[in-house]
């Protein structure tokens, strides 16, 4: 068995908060129980890139369960939860390469580690898996049936490599599914982001100017949770329509650079890069503090907040402090990634039960449906988006209503008027 990860000693403790996490993702379960009767991926091969959390941990159980051979790896540097890939490996005999704060060289050499089990199925969080196996690994491709990812980030680099014809396999954008962005991107985020700024500084929300950069789902998530803690919130956005929706929903839109003048928190998820840069940095307030919840470290443009400071130093855990010219000081956290994995533990287990739901239902339907598959990215398909919804409020004990008959033919005639 092959394996990297910080310390096997870990491995107790990261037991228990499996099972944590486990008792809170019912479906999962129950897809977990029909795994181990009907082994639905049996001989299959997979290299899963992810955040090396509580949550996956349970995914991979379930996978693996369903007969499935994996090689595990992080998706970020700095999401590591160190006690958990201990227990992955002792505790679950999967093969795990993460260690929370492992540099750019170890990080792509952990992917290449996962890659080594020659994938059938690649299941990613941000496309890097992909990419690496488009630019240098290519000689895998032929046995590889198709793919997952669950996150923005990942499914725009992917629909981009499609549009450039350069996509070799076909991808399920798992982001993309009602279950997943509506419940994950909006609920998850939304707490967890809050979670790592109060973990990272211990600063009171209530009172204070937050900037969210983006509106969209995880933004929407992000500017809920503030605004219920009690900031101002700010939304920044470039899209005419999201701004108008964040307008409606209660909040002041402005541009950027006018709300570097006023934030006291300024926090990016928009998927994109160089969001917050010199010119903005040059505005803020004594004190400011700056942070990410989008998928890679670059929508603050760090090179220029280095450029700008004449001391740094680390003050708190996942706090740098920078001390500009003029003698303000600006905190970034988490060194610009995910601050919701880097200082906190990520979504809660409840809403990522049905994310990771729709990544083992769409494994299954990759090894079923590889044949009809294209070289593109594809949605979740629509009855598994439902299955899982129905089995969400199952295990909560909500029920619904069905359409009566009449109701049905009424929906689906046009004879009738006025």
């Amino acid at each position: 068995m092959d394996y990297d990860i910080k310390d096997i000693k870990l491995a107790s403790k990261g037991r228990l908060r499996i099972e944590w996490a486990a008792n809170n993702m019912p479906v999962l379960k129950l897809i977990k129980k029909r795994f181990a009767k009907e082994k639905p991926l049996t001989g299959i091969r997979m290299a899963c890139c992810l955040h090396v959390t509580t949550e996956t941990a349970v995914l991979m159980d379930v996978l693996k369960t369903a007969g499935a051979q994996i090689r595990l790896c992080a998706s970020n540097p700095l999401s590591t939860q160190d006690d958990v890939a201990s227990s992955l490996v002792n505790d679950f005999k999967i093969e795990t390469f993460s260690i929370k704060g492992e540099d750019t060289r170890v990080y792509y050499h952990h992917m290449n580690s996962a890659l080594d089990i020659k994938p059938n199925i690649t299941m990613d969080d941000g496309a890097d898996l992909v990419s690496t196996i488009h630019k240098n690994r290519q000689d895998l491709i032929s046995a590889i049936l198709g793919g997952t990812e669950e996150t923005t980030t990942g499914v725009i680099r992917l629909r981009a490599m499609q549009k450039d014809k350069k996509l070799l396999y076909p991808i399920i954008a798992v982001n993309d599914a009602q279950t997943k962005h509506l419940f994950d991107n909006r609920y998850g985020t939304g707490q967890s982001t809050i979670d790592g700024i109060i973990r990272a500084t211990n600063k009171l929300i209530a009172g204070s100017a937050f900037v969210v950069c983006g509106y969209g789902w995880c933004g929407k998530g992000v500017a809920m949770r503030a605004r219920g803690m009690g900031a101002k919130v700010i939304v920044v956005e470039v899209d005419p329509l999201r701004a108008l929706e964040a307008t409606m929903d209660g909040y002041e839109v402005i541009p950027i650079l006018e709300a570097s003048k006023i934030g006291d928190i300024f926090l990016t998820t928009t998927g994109n890069t160089g969001v917050i840069r010199k010119e903005h940095f040059t505005q803020m307030r004594d004190g400011a503090i700056v942070a990410n919840s989008g998928h890679f470290n670059v929508e603050i443009d760090i090179p220029a907040l280095e450029g700008l400071s004449k001391k740094k130093r680390a003050i708190r855990d996942f706090v740098d402090e920078y001390t500009l010219s003029d003698g303000r000081r600006i905190y970034l956290l988490g060194e610009g990634r995910l601050i919701n994995l880097a200082s906190a533990e990520g979504h809660p287990a409840t809403v990522m039960d049905m994310s990771f739901a729709n990544q083992a239902l769409s494994a299954e339907y990759i090894v079923k449906e590889h044949e009809h598959l294209e070289k593109q990215v594809y949605p979740v398909a629509r009855y598994i988006d439902e299955k899982i919804a129905q089995l969400k409020l199952d295990s909560m004990g909500i029920k619904i209503d069905a359409l009566t008959p009449k109701q049905k033919k009424y929906l689906s005639s046009w004879e009738e008027g006025t």
